[in-house]
């Protein structure tokens, strides 16, 4: 009886001193618009969240933690974006993420520095799938903001590097939105280029308000007076539809080299139209090589009849996992010194987190909208019965680019 009482002493002490496993919820509050011309963008990226944190939760990618990702709109706007992180601050937050327009990202990525610098021991971390301004992983860089998605200096260099070997583009024409990020595309547009195809004219150059127009005829107008053969946009949203609706209603004949064109509404916008017309650079393709995704795009779709594209949000939560697992804890200081210079697999194959910058390294993807067929393009996008066919897949250090990022770290 008494070496009964004895083990079980034993076993009660061991079980007070033994180290306990706590399950923690990684809380990501996501800032975004979703509301407005940008919202069907929006929410589809916030499902995309949700979605893959579900799985990753039923999977245990973390352990014993889980994810929970919070939507907060925007309405595309910096301020209101500016407001919401005092808020989800307040709320115990300690993870954004935001995506849809680099003016927003700019500023959140201010306050963000400026409040961990304020609060050291209640650190944010940024955690950015798709506000592509180089500037954020260059002459802004932070070690509180991680870019998962290609900087839009990566995609140029991949988009122009297929279009380099296309010796019937002759007049280029290019159009964009009227802040940073539309300020980057054409200016990585020129001057690639004329590096790769000095031969090749830029017949026009066009930045319009972002958001605000409702019918781009008279920019199409321009273009088809232009007499240009292609047509390059970094446009999103519903910038990016209008633009193709008005060139498919006034029968333009030129070819678009867009980032944005696999994002929701610009399928149905382009329709049969589009056919062997439209191109994308992105960082994936459903239809990819091995189709790679496929149970994802499937389950998406199966669960919010929409089109599973923002792969980004499956690199957030893969990287996100890993890192809290590396550093055997959720606090933000730790997973951030674990995110930089991490290897993670995506589903465009093995990717990396820069650490001198937290600029993503990943392949790119240049594809076509075509017809489906069952083969190499199984899925459509909006049941269309057009999908996008890959033309090349770009390995991801022909893309990289050289990082100006200073770097200063806590400690």
């Amino acid at each position: 009886m008494k070496f009964q009482l004895r083990t079980s002493l034993v076993a009660v002490a061991f079980a007070i001193t033994a180290p306990v496993v706590m399950a923690d919820t990684i809380k990501i509050a996501y800032i975004d618009p979703l509301s407005g011309a940008f919202a069907p963008v929006g929410q589809n990226i916030l499902n995309s969240y949700q979605f893959i944190a579900d799985k990753a939760n039923a999977e245990k990618w973390a352990g014993a933690h889980t994810f929970e990702v919070v939507g907060f709109d925007n309405k595309g706007s910096p301020q209101e974006s500016l407001n919401i992180l005092k808020t989800v601050i307040d709320k115990g937050f300690r993870y954004i993420t935001q995506g849809n327009g680099s003016g927003v990202g700019l500023a959140l990525l201010d306050a963000v520095n400026k409040h961990n610098e304020r609060n050291p021991g209640k650190e944010i971390v940024y955690l950015n799938h798709a506000a592509v301004d180089p500037d954020m992983t260059n002459s802004k860089c932070s070690f509180w903001h991680f870019r998962f998605d290609s900087n839009s200096d990566m995609k140029m260099e991949a988009l122009t590097t297929y279009m380099a070997a296309d010796k019937s583009i002759k007049k280029v024409y290019i159009i964009g939105q009227n802040y940073s990020f539309g300020h980057q595309v054409t200016r990585a547009a020129k001057e690639y280029l004329a590096r790769k195809r000095p031969d090749v004219q830029i017949v026009g150059d066009d930045l319009h308000p972002i958001g605000q127009v409702k019918d781009f005829s008279p920019y199409i107008a321009k273009i088809k007076a232009s007499g240009a053969d292609t047509v390059i946009t970094g446009n999103w949203g519903a910038d990016l539809a209008l633009l193709i609706k008005s060139a498919k209603d006034a029968d333009l004949k030129a070819n678009f080299y867009t980032y944005y064109a696999s994002t929701t509404g610009v399928p149905t916008a382009m329709g049969a139209a589009g056919v062997d017309r439209v191109k994308y650079v992105g960082y994936w393709n459903p239809n990819n090589e091995t189709f790679s995704g496929k149970e994802i795009v499937e389950g998406f779709k199966s669960k919010y009849k929409d089109d599973y594209y923002s792969i980004a949000t499956y690199s957030v939560i893969t990287a996100m996992a890993k890192a809290v697992k590396q550093a055997n804890s959720i606090d933000p200081v730790k997973v951030a010194f674990a995110l930089e210079g991490s290897n993670f697999k995506s589903l465009n194959g093995d990717d990396s987190m820069r650490k001198v910058d937290h600029q993503i390294q990943q392949p790119l993807y240049i594809a076509t909208w075509v017809k489906t067929n069952g083969k190499d393009v199984k899925f459509d996008q909006e049941n269309t019965g057009m999908g996008w066919k890959t033309n090349q897949k770009i390995d991801a250090f022909v893309a990289s680019q050289p990082s100006s990022c200073q770097m200063k770290r806590p400690g």
